[in-house]
């Protein structure tokens, strides 16, 4: 049993990993800033499931669950330098999965500093907290949207990623040139997930899924992007969990085969590592919107747009590295995961 530091917890991703780590008898204990930038009714009702109530909840203070005897929450903000040193301190923990962040790649072009904020200053709050406290791993979340420009396919580990197209993107790759930094000066084991399109119960309302569920439910338009022609690796969330628990599992040690003369962008002489997790099965976005049609019995009226700036067209996910070093792949399909979601959907939204 370990006790893990898992941020983000009010969060997609964050909340079902708090769950299966208690599950398995970790003790854990979550933080998040219960911010606006969606409905903050999803997150609550996140918490709730955890056993901690939305409600009153006193900035700082550390609230133990109502349904877990192994969990406790406290709000914070990331760039709370000076209380997130004493939560530290105070519980010592053994390791940390950071997952915390602003996310989403539009509204950081018209809410830059939020993404600074969170992402750079709050990044670098925890890899100086880790440093301090003799964390044995520090596990945190990039993203797909590194890949930028890339068009080599699959996207792989091993590619150059200098140049993203959005700010979001960009703090990401700062994360894991931040976390091997660390890495390396301080010996800090630090392992970065580059997360691809994940969806499914409990997901975020800002993601397509849970926009287009809405919309045609409602008996309005969805917009769809760059006229269709998408393609995205979803990758469902229970997937995505068991991905983040065996890289927890495995701490990552320096590379005896690493060359500075030929670097390979995924590993280091230092203990430093990044995986993808995604399906490694993209989907065109068509195909996504007439499964969700299938599944709710009712077409959507679509209303065709160019691509956005910030977005690419194709992400598709080489997970050799998740296979060989975890045993792991993810398997889910589409007609699956859109049915859990839309059984949550319809439950949480009566």
């Amino acid at each position: 049993m370990s006790r893990i530091l898992v941020t983000g917890t009010a969060g997609f991703i964050g909340f079902h990993l708090a769950k299966r780590l208690l599950g398995r008898g970790d003790e854990v204990i979550g933080l998040d800033s219960i911010n606006d930038y969606y409905d903050i009714r999803v997150k609550h009702g996140r918490l709730s499931e955890t056993g901690i109530s939305g409600d009153g909840i006193e900035y700082g203070e550390i609230i133990e669950s109502k349904i877990y005897q192994q969990y406790r929450f406290i709000k914070l903000n990331l760039e709370d330098r000076e209380r997130l040193l004493k939560l530290f301190t105070e519980c010592r923990f053994d390791k940390v999965c950071h997952l915390a962040a602003q996310a989403g790649v539009r509204y950081s072009l018209t809410n830059p500093y939020a993404y600074i904020d969170s992402n750079i200053h709050g990044f670098i709050n925890i890899l100086e907290a880790c440093r301090h406290h003799s964390i044995a791993h520090l596990v945190y979340a990039s993203s797909s949207s590194v890949y930028g420009l890339n068009e080599e396919m699959p996207f792989s580990t091993h590619h150059n990623v200098d140049h993203p197209i959005s700010l979001y993107a960009a703090s990401k790759k700062s994360n894991e040139l931040m976390a091997h930094t660390y890495s390396y000066l301080y010996k800090i084991p630090t392992t970065g997930l580059r997360f691809f399109t994940v969806y499914g119960p409990w997901g975020r309302p800002d993601m397509a899924l849970f926009k287009f569920t809405q919309a045609i439910l409602e008996d309005q338009p969805i917009e769809v992007y760059n006229y269709g022609n998408m393609q995205r690796d979803f990758t469902y969330i229970d997937d995505i969990i068991e991905g983040v628990v065996r890289v927890l599992n495995k701490t990552p040690q320096s590379n005896p085969h690493w060359s500075g003369k030929h670097p390979d962008p995924s590993s280091s002489t230092a203990p430093y590592k990044i995986y993808n997790i995604g399906n490694n099965n993209p989907v065109r976005l068509m195909e996504f919107i007439e499964t969700l049609e299938a599944q709710l019995g009712k077409k959507a009226q679509m209303t065709l747009l160019p691509l956005q700036p910030g977005d690419v067209p194709a992400t598709w996910a080489d997970v050799k590295d998740l296979i060989e070093d975890l045993d792991y792949q993810p398997h889910t399909t589409i007609q699956e995961g859109i049915g859990h979601f839309l059984s949550w959907y319809l439950s949480f939204y009566r």
